[in-house]
């Protein structure tokens, strides 16, 4: 091959042209561009040597090394392409169609040699969805489903049928990837109240008694199927169409593995919601899944089905591994705001967040450092136009459109294995461009009666999040924590001035100072740490907060019984203890740390919040270190979560001082 710099397609209203990639981004002087504005489809072969494309008069095959025209195929009616694995043939579809001349119809379904253009065979196909034939990786296998039967062909011979499954109402098969031996998934559906099933088969050993696995499946409208690139798993994804149970319109979702060994397993998903998209890691011993009621989760799992790292939860519907399987991209396309998340997969960190407006399209180069994200019509017809990234969230390419141009399709060039190097993640962003187009305003509508005032909560604040979820690691203290800590110190000082504790109580305070509003006091009751336990030892919240001890803010009001629904709940959920305060300077190593009397005014709820946060998390890392004495293997983010905890006591002890 001429160069390893991959080029890009593009296909639109105007017709097709070739770019280079980064980093000089011209027009290839040497492709001739198409004008026609019919190109309904093109496409790269897997290896990179050949580009195709349909322009309503003729399908056209060019070498990438030369961008010569190879090959002109006259069937103006083609609306589908597909290459074989190593490119050696290039398949083409059609719609079906029957005249007076012919009510039989003819061949729709065609297969050529690449280099040259020669018809090697033609088939029938009605139907567009699954028209393709499916080879193995080595191309000596070739398999069609044809009318509810998969038949296979040794290739280059296409006119004898080797081999047959020998199951009834084959809905649907996939062959895996990789050489021999071979193997094939079959997912056949259920009727008349029995369950449908997928059964994998070693090729050619067909017969219901020699399958490798089984599993059998109830709510199957549909199922997808995901090789792992060593083709040593398989991911099935079942779908129903309608959700009987009426709450959701995405219909109902599944998850099951089936491994070449015969291992079979459910994958079991922690938040409830329809399954988004499912993606194997290039390395295949892993697999991402996002699932779940937005905001989605997206989690990690491993062979064995368990999951190994949480990314937490977010606006997202998308997974993309770059083809080295060291960066993946998490994004929420087909939307306004499309946020985009990079992440890089062995060190577990998020290296970037970045915004994509209007994103319809997405795909990462295969040199593994950059990607693309482009606005298609018919999807969108307004503002069509493509960038292209880098993995650090650096803009460095965009080519917009012309009002009356539509952009239809992107395509990277492709390359076969090891021509590029994995690229060694680095979080510094590399230099780039701003954005043609003005940014959207990130602030949030706020109404008239709110607007000048301080919210004392964030939409996602109730969010997961993973254990390392700053870019780089950073660990540099929040603007919210930094808020607090001027709070506190101020707060310090007034009471020294003052010449101490306000409250003559035994225990640690909230003092409030605040002009003459009328300040509240709580008790919160004893706190109790053992090593193994936290134990909150509250009353029953007996103050009862009336119009007249608020401000008159109706705002503020909302937040103050916000703050006793969220302490009502903190003291419901944990053990109850007797014990009774000690001292004044709360020692959080001790067994007793004491009551915490707490006397805030309207103006100060967002510290009791921040006092009920940091609870609540110190009493989940307790859960989490019984579950670790218990025997039981924690997840990478609930370690870390558990390594926090000196830092939660520390913050915890600054807030009651």
């Amino acid at each position: 091959m001429a160069s390893t710099v991959p080029v890009v397609a593009v296909r639109g209203s105007t017709g097709i042209s070739i770019n280079l990639g980064p980093p000089s981004y011209d027009l290839v002087s040497a492709f001739t561009r198409d004008d026609s504005k019919l190109c309904k489809a093109m496409l790269f072969d897997p290896q990179g040597k050949y580009f195709a494309w349909v322009n309503g008069t003729c399908v056209k095959v060019v070498a990438t090394s030369t961008w010569k025209v190879l090959a002109e195929i006259q069937r103006p009616k083609v609306s589908n392409l597909e290459f074989s694995p190593k490119g050696t043939y290039l398949m083409t579809w059609e719609p079906f169609i029957v005249t007076q001349s012919n009510p039989q119809g003819g061949p729709n379904l065609h297969i050529f040699k690449s280099e040259c253009g020669e018809l090697v065979k033609d088939f029938i196909h009605k139907k567009q969805i699954g028209w393709e034939p499916q080879w193995s990786s080595d191309e000596k296998l070739c398999a069609r489903n044809v009318n509810n039967e998969v038949l296979f062909y040794d290739a280059p011979n296409f006119d004898v049928v080797a081999h047959k499954i020998h199951i009834q109402k084959v809905a649907d098969f996939s062959i895996s990837p990789g050489t021999s031996p071979y193997h094939v998934l079959c997912y056949v559906p259920g009727n008349s109240g029995q369950p449908s099933f997928g059964r994998l088969f070693q090729f050619p050993k067909f017969e219901s008694t020699n399958s490798l696995a089984n599993k059998s499946f109830f709510q199957a409208d549909k199922v997808d199927m995901f090789w792992n690139k060593r083709g040593t798993g398989v991911l099935l994804m079942t779908s129903t169409e309608v959700d009987k149970s009426g709450s959701s319109y995405y219909g109902k979702q599944a998850l099951h593995f089936i491994s070449t060994k015969g291992e079979t397993a459910m994958v079991l998903l922690s938040k409830e919601g329809p399954i988004y998209s499912v993606e194997w890691s290039p390395k295949s011993s892993e697999f991402c899944v996002v699932y779940g009621y937005m905001p989605s989760k997206a989690t990690l799992f491993n062979l064995k089905c368990e999951p190994v790292f949480e990314f937490g939860t977010g606006p997202r519907n998308c997974i993309y591994y770059n083809p080295h399987g060291n960066n993946i991209l998490f994004v929420c396309s087909f939307h306004v705001i499309c946020n985009v998340e990079l992440w890089d997969t062995s060190a577990r960190k998020l290296i970037a967040k970045m915004e994509a407006a209007d994103t319809t399209l997405l795909r990462w180069s295969p040199d593994g450092e950059h990607f693309l994200t482009a606005t298609t019509a018919p999807r969108l017809r307004m503002g069509n136009g493509f960038k292209i990234w880098h993995y650090s969230g650096t803009l460095l390419y965009e080519r917009p459109w012309n009002k009356q141009e539509e952009l239809w399709e992107v395509l990277w060039q492709l390359f076969p294995p090891g021509i590029f190097r994995e690229p060694v993640i680095n979080y510094k962003p590399v230099e780039g461009i701003q954005p043609s187009q003005p940014q959207a305003s990130k602030q949030a509508y706020r109404p008239p009666s709110a607007r000048g005032r301080e919210s004392n909560f964030k939409l996602h604040d109730d969010d997961d999040s993973a254990s390392n979820a700053r870019p780089g690691g950073d660990s540099n203290p929040s603007k919210a924590a930094l808020k607090l800590k001027k709070k506190r110190e101020a707060k310090k000082a007034k009471k020294e001035q003052d010449g101490g504790n306000t409250g003559g109580s035994s225990g640690a305070a909230f003092t409030s100072n605040v002009g003459t509003a009328t300040a509240t006091t709580m008790t919160l009751g004893s706190i109790v740490t053992n090593g193994d336990s936290v134990i909150v030892s509250a009353p029953k919240l007996s103050v009862a907060i009336s119009d007249s001890e608020l401000t008159g803010d109706p705002e503020k009001q909302k937040k103050i019984k916000k703050l006793k629904s969220d302490f009502q709940f903190v003291t419901r959920k944990y053990r109850i203890s007797g014990h009774e305060a000690k001292e004044n300077l709360v020692d959080f190593r001790s067994l007793s740390l004491g009551t915490f009397i707490v006397e805030y005014a309207p103006t100060e709820t967002e510290l009791f919040l921040s006092f009920l946060i940091i609870l609540q998390k110190l009493v989940e890392i307790s859960r989490l270190k019984q579950q670790r004495a218990a025997g039981r293997q924690l997840e990478l983010n609930q370690l870390e979560k558990i390594k926090k905890e000196d830092e939660l006591l520390r913050e915890l002890q600054g807030l009651v001082l």
